[in-house]
């Protein structure tokens, strides 16, 4: 069993503006996050669930959304069991609930790029105002 909690964005990241950046943090407890690929995704009012990147195991692989390509960057610290998302020239159609995931097995990164996930956080708002 994993634990998944981001943070970054809500209350504390509040409300940026178009061209801002912001980082997301995904701290996972429980079993170690190594075990896993993570990636994360987001959500935005009456859109379906968007991959927006992932990570692999030991950080050696990623995959970007093009949406995100160029602009944000996904790195992991396995000895804190940290996952982060680094968002730079932030745009409101970036507007939404960022959720973190964990996917192990066969091709975890693949199934986290195919939307697939076997653990989930609770998610942190990113509002991006124009």
């Amino acid at each position: 069993q994993v634990r998944l909690v981001e943070s970054g964005g809500g209350s504390e990241g509040g409300l940026v503006q178009t061209g801002d950046s912001l980082r997301l943090s995904c701290a996972a407890s429980g079993r170690t996050a190594s075990a896993y690929a993570m990636g994360w995704f987001r959500q935005s009012p009456g859109k379906e669930r968007e991959f927006v990147t992932a990570i692999s195991r030991y950080g050696a692989n990623t995959n970007y959304a093009d949406s995100v390509k160029g602009r944000f960057t996904i790195s992991r610290d396995n000895a804190k069991n940290t996952v982060y998302l680094q968002m730079n020239s932030l745009k409101p159609d970036d507007t939404a609930v960022y959720y973190c995931a964990a996917a192990a097995g066969s091709e975890p990164l693949q199934r986290l790029f195919r939307g697939q996930f076997d653990y989930w956080g609770q998610g942190t708002q990113v509002t991006v105002s124009s």
